[in-house]
């Protein structure tokens, strides 16, 4: 009879104990309803993390001053801040600078990252990682996986809401097992214990796309060619707009650049000295009336095969180049490998020249206050056709084109400061009358976003 008591004793508190836990749960909904308080919205490329209902932050939690971190997205991969999100959840993080080893641990577990290598050490076991840790604005940040695995959290990726949902439950400490009876008694059933809910493994997210243009004003640019052997320019100006972007964790690149030299051909003789007047495209030194002396800077040597020159009079020449480029990241930080189509022409009746090419580019990362850029581009052949007394003609070069410069960006504002150097060097290969070349020092405003 007494033992028959006693079980129906237990599966009494057994019931109760499924009441209550019912119950709970079933509140547990409503209390989650109760809006999140507004933190304000993180930077561009951040999107928020809501840990048990609240907006979590990297520390120190500097809102709205363009140094908040919350969650990055690194392709299919979500990142999230180490130290913010172990602390949350009670643990203790410490870092050894020689080795660049983060080691967080409590009661039960152990987790140790190495920036840059693409493992987690958990209870000492060696797992992988698709993306590895890294540095992001002072705060080193880990795939969401170290935190689910580690600490046994439940993390969601939010897709239409674009939002990181990490849930975490203290398990309760352990309480050692009272004393056995002094008399045996049937054991009490053991209580099932409650399975760790396993993290949906985050789906595609949209990459982020940022945005550049800059307009820049070219001081004093120099050219040399057969018009120009040098003399100061005129007014000469550029542009540069592009995009990057991430896929399957592969940076892209798209960009356009604008750049156009003018700069003064000037005859010693002439109209503009009120001396002899020349014929114009009369060629030079054959003694023919109107024929200007060989030697006169308005002497320019023609196109073609046939060594010559014709007299040009005095006027403002304008080089223009419009360049097209697509490129795959190879390096951080924004580091491309490019294919380049250029379209080249002027104002003094040369033949458009257009070509394809490529080379190296280095973006500038508007995410530090300062950063560098630059590219190297290579064009094997640019041509374009042209007539004269012989028929058709091509008229064709090989052509470098580099740019290097800075970013300095104005605080709490999109816009930076842009300033650098530029130019191109053009190698005669069919009918050119000579090489080329043009270089600039620049600055102007851009705006990022």
């Amino acid at each position: 009879m007494k033992r028959l008591v006693s079980r129906l004793g237990v599966v009494v508190a057994t019931i109760a104990f499924g009441i209550v836990t019912f119950a709970a749960s079933a509140f547990t909904p409503v209390l989650a309803q109760a809006p999140a308080p507004d933190f304000g919205t993180p930077p561009s490329g951040e999107v928020p993390i809501l840990f048990n209902d609240q907006h979590v932050y990297s520390k120190p939690d500097k809102l709205k001053k363009g140094r908040v971190l919350a969650a990055l997205v690194r392709g299919n991969t979500i990142l999230v801040p180490l130290r913010s999100m172990f602390e949350q959840m009670g643990a203790t993080v410490s870092y050894t600078a020689s080795t660049k080893t983060v080691d967080v641990s409590k009661p039960g577990a152990d987790v140790q990252v190495t920036l840059g290598k693409p493992e987690v050490v958990i209870n000492g076991e060696t797992r992988p990682l698709d993306v590895p840790p890294e540095m992001y604005k002072g705060s080193l940040v880990v795939p969401v996986r170290v935190i689910s695995e580690g600490m046994g959290a439940y993390v969601a990726w939010i897709s239409d809401k674009r939002l990181v949902v990490v849930r975490y439950i203290p398990q309760p400490t352990a309480t050692p097992p009272p004393p056995p009876p002094a008399t045996p008694t049937p054991a009490p059933p053991k209580a099932t214990p409650i399975p760790t809910p396993v993290p949906p493994t985050p789906g595609p997210t949209q990459a982020a796309i940022h945005f550049y243009a800059a307009a820049d004003a070219l001081f004093d640019p120099k050219v040399f060619n057969e018009f120009d052997p040098g003399n100061q320019g005129g007014i000469s100006s550029g542009a540069r707009a592009g995009i990057t972007f991430d896929l399957a964790n592969i940076g892209f690149m798209a960009e356009g650049n604008f750049d156009q030299f003018r700069y003064p051909h000037r005859s010693a003789t002439g109209s503009n000295t009120g001396g002899p007047f020349y014929t114009p495209n009369q060629p030079c030194g054959t003694g023919l009336p109107g024929s200007a002396p060989l030697g006169d800077p308005g002497c320019v040597s023609t196109l073609g095969p046939i060594n010559g020159s014709v007299y040009v009079p005095s006027f403002d020449a304008r080089d223009t180049d419009v360049d097209g480029r697509i490129g795959v990241g190879i390096a951080n930080p924004k580091i491309y490998i490019v294919g380049s189509y250029i379209d080249r022409f002027t104002n003094y009746g040369y033949p458009r020249l257009t070509g394809i090419g490529g080379g190296l580019e280095k973006l500038s990362n508007f995410e530090q206050p300062i950063d560098i850029y630059g590219s190297i581009l290579y064009y094997p052949q640019i041509k374009g056709g042209y007539i004269n007394i012989f028929g058709n003609q091509s008229l064709e070069y090989r052509l470098l084109k580099y740019q290097g410069g800075i970013t300095v960006n104005v605080p709490k504002t999109p816009l930076f400061l842009d300033f650098g150097y530029l130019g191109d060097h053009g190698i005669n290969k069919v009918n050119a009358p000579g090489n080329f070349s043009e270089s600039s020092l620049y600055g102007g405003l851009g705006v990022h976003f």
